[in-house]
């Protein structure tokens, strides 16, 4: 077995230039270190609650940290209490966590887990509301609640330099003769910001990276060094076997390595039988090989049922799923629709963005560029690593010995796995997190880079031999150590140029100068709003799918213990209520009303989105006002009046060939270029007409029928629809087709304003409705199988 790790090291020409190894040891602890500092200075500039899903995670920790047994997920969203869907994650890290901070009173923590109810969770804003939790400065940060979250982070960010270590480790297992390969895949490791900033937080992939980590290092040992360790082999089975139950026990992610332990196992025992071989029939010693790594793996599997068999049954005692996922989606919530390949394709770019570095609830980024130039990098290692593939298979072909038949071919197959064992392993363990992540991301939204970071040791190594593998040592060490070194530089400045600037007010600004017009409208004494300027972002005139800047000015009048939000509302003249709106805490969603102080002087900013298919030309009216957001009361004007009006603004129609043009790509069969709607102010029992003008984009073999309705979508209750068959397989790809379609309003409808939505639907061959989804304009197939096209009012 020796033998193997000798020709390892040998096939790389470079191996006599290594640097001496105290070199090589004193760049890993530089690395360590910084990432050591680095991680820590995430974990104390994040506010507490704005790291990626850590409102849920800790009060798990909580919960048992107060001597509690494990809580049962509930299927009901609204009752699954603080924690969410994390009730259904297996319960190590939290366990862990309670451990370190059972000691600390956390009675405070429904006061310092203040939610902003209104947090564009999710969604990049230019004018900000991306705060999880509200922060009271007044608040201790080295006391109660706030110091529980930050021991268990600093606690992760040291899991993370385990993980970093643990990287190093699987590099030179992978190419023990390179180490800009092992530094450089340590680096890209360390320095990853998303990578710190998960570290710094409340997260149970803190517990579960390293442990998956070490389980794959162990099962690279298993078959490359084993021979060499003093550790007789059952018992090297026994702490594999202890190290993946120990990661089951944290995430369900980390099953991928039970698969791979027998098939190592497989390896080892099929290898051992080669080299030991007997004057026996070669599928007799195949068979053998086969029932040893049988009997091993079941000693893999007696200390992970042990360890963590009592959680997954528990699990079907409760929930009759094995992995509780049932519970867990039921809370999390999924998509409309199981996402296609094509679809999560098209997520690819948010994908990334959230492997890299997406901040806070995935919503904070870091400059557009970066990403560019990392996302250039994975295209040139993939490129490199098929490069790097292709030379070493050159090799390793030239020193077999190739006969036609099915011996001959395993034997082959052995000498690859046996010189490639290491490379091999963080293949399929990568693959296999990665076609788990996709199998999960077809069913919920959960298209996020990070959730790959189970196998993140082992893509940082593949990374890092695609880039550097298939060069000279002497240039290796320079791009891997130029990619570490810009990691590096990122990594450092984002706590302080994206992370914590999003938690001040200031830094959401109008992108420009606009002319404050003045007004004096005062809310109940407690609010008075100054001045406000107004402005399409495109230009003077306002269109169908642009945006509107407001900027109001405010003063504080008087303290109050309630909490107001401000609504800014785009009435439309016709049906009374907004086509537009953006409703947030003051300081860009930060400052509640409570924390304010009479005297304060506001600026506060918002960007409006006005709906691609509005109806124009419209006449539109400017309103803002306050409202409690748990009760919906509205705060008073000295004038008695709910909100203030303040400014008409004109709608204009885009310019097109139809009225209200537009293009809504429905699954790229058809697209809907424009329509008309009459009346849209109606009583109940009318006939409302609504023409519909679309064109097919391509030939097509399917007819499909128009849908309209008018719906309350909260109740799904259909007030007046009709469905259209239409021929559209005989539709020629460019021309417009008419499609004029009545709805009668049911009688009893009630006076409201109702969305008015299209559908275009067909029946497959096995009599299911399928509907089609809708594409954006740049290509991304949407969960959205429905267009709300308009609105409808009803008296």
């Amino acid at each position: 077995m020796a033998g193997v790790v000798e020709a390892q090291v040998s096939r790389f020409p470079f191996a006599g230039t290594i640097p001496p190894v105290m070199s090589e040891k004193r760049m890993l602890a530089l690395i360590l270190t910084l990432f050591v500092l680095l991680g820590s200075s995430y974990a104390l500039v994040t506010p507490v609650f704005e790291a990626s899903d850590e409102l849920w995670h800790y009060p798990m920790i909580q919960y048992l940290a107060d001597g509690n047994p494990l809580p049962v997920q509930v299927f009901d969203p609204d009752q699954a209490g603080p924690w969410k869907q994390e009730a259904s994650q297996p319960p190590l890290y939290y366990y862990l966590g309670a451990a370190l901070t059972f000691w600390i009173d956390t009675s405070d923590m429904a006061q310092i887990r203040w939610l902003n109810p209104h947090v564009d969770n999710g969604i990049i804003t230019v004018d900000g509301n991306t705060n999880l939790a509200i922060h009271d400065p007044a608040q201790n940060p080295w006391q109660g609640t706030l110091l529980a979250v930050r021991i268990v982070r600093l606690f992760s960010v040291l899991l993370g330099a385990a993980t970093v270590y643990l990287t190093y480790l699987i590099a030179k297992e992978v190419a023990p003769g390179r180490p800009d390969i092992a530094l450089g895949a340590t680096a890209v490791n360390a320095f990853t910001p998303m990578f710190l900033f998960i570290s710094g937080a409340v997260n149970n992939d803190n517990l579960a990276i390293p442990l998956a980590s070490l389980g794959v290092l162990l099962l690279i040992r298993g078959v490359v060094r084993h021979t060499n360790s003093r550790l007789p082999f059952t018992g090297y089975c026994l702490l594999i076997g202890v190290v993946i139950g120990l990661a089951i026990l944290t995430k369900q992610g980390t099953f991928a390595l039970l698969p791979l332990a027998w098939g190592t196992l497989f390896v080892r025992e099929w290898q051992k039988a080669e080299h030991d071989r007997q004057d026996t029939a070669y599928g007799l010693r195949l068979a053998r090989a086969l029932l040893r790594s049988l009997a091993y793996f079941a000693i893999v599997l007696l200390p992970v049922i042990l360890i963590a068999g009592w959680w997954y049954w528990r699990n079907i005692q409760l929930y009759g799923d094995f992995l509780g996922w049932n519970a867990f989606i039921a809370v999390l919530g999924s998509r409309a629709q199981p996402a296609s390949l094509a679809q999560l394709w098209d997520e690819r770019w948010g994908f990334m963005l959230a492997y890299w570095g997406l901040f806070g609830g995935v919503n904070i980024p870091m400059a557009t560029w970066i990403y560019h130039v990392l996302n250039g990098v994975v295209v040139t290692a993939v490129f490199g690593f098929i490069i790097y593939a292709l030379k070493e298979l050159r090799g390793w072909w030239a020193t077999i010995r190739w006969q036609p038949t099915l011996q001959s071919l395993l034997a082959n197959l052995l000498s690859l796995l046996e010189r490639y064992f290491p490379l091999v392993i963080c293949l399929l363990f990568a693959g296999a997190v990665i076609f788990g992540l996709v199998q999960w991301a077809t069913t919920t939204w959960s298209s996020q880079g990070r959730l790959v970071f189970t196998a993140l040791s082992a893509l940082s190594v593949l990374l890092v031999v695609g880039l550097v593998g298939w060069l000279p040592l002497r240039i290796g060490k320079w791009v891997a150590g130029a990619l570490g070194g810009f990691l590096l530089l990122v990594a450092a400045l984002a706590p302080w140029l994206w992370i914590r600037p999003a938690y001040a007010a200031a830094a959401y600004t109008p992108p420009r100068d606009l002319p404050l017009t003045t007004v004096d409208a005062r809310f109940d004494d407690v609010l008075q709003l100054q001045g406000y300027a107004v402005a399409p972002v495109s230009g003077a005139e306002l269109h169908p799918g642009e945006y509107v800047d407001v900027v109001l000015h405010w003063q504080v009048l008087a303290s109050t213990a309630r909490n107001w939000s401000v609504f800014v509302h785009l009435n439309d003249a016709v049906l009374g209520v907004p086509i537009a709106q953006r409703d947030m805490y003051f300081g860009q969603g930060l400052r509640p009303t409570s924390l304010l102080q009479a005297g304060e002087v506001l600026t506060t900013f918002y960007r409006l989105a006005v709906p691609e298919t509005a109806v124009s030309p419209a006449d539109l009216t400017l309103a803002v006002g306050l409202y409690d957001w748990q009760t919906g009361e509205r705060l008073l004007t000295d004038a008695q009046n709910d909100h203030v009006d303040l400014q008409q603004l004109s709608l204009q129609p885009v310019p097109g060939a139809y009225p209200n043009a537009t293009a809504v790509n429905f699954m790229n069969d058809v697209t809907l270029v424009g329509y008309t709607l009459e009346p849209r102010h109606a009583q109940a029992g009318e006939t409302v007409t609504l023409t519909l003008y679309a064109q097919a984009e391509r030939p097509l073999t399917t007819d499909y029928t128009f849908s309209a309705q008018v719906v309350n979508l909260e109740e799904t209750t259909r007030w007046g629809s009709q469905d259209m068959y239409q021929p559209t397989s005989s539709w020629v790809p460019g021309e417009t087709q008419t499609i004029a379609m009545e709805l009668t309003l049911a009688a009893d409808t009630p006076a409201n304003v109702y969305p008015l939505i299209v559908v275009l639907y067909y029946f497959a061959e096995d009599g299911g409705l399928q509907k089609l989804q809708l594409v954006t304009e740049n290509g991304r197939i949407t969960q959205d199988d429905f267009l709300l096209l308009t609105k409808v009012r009803v008296d």
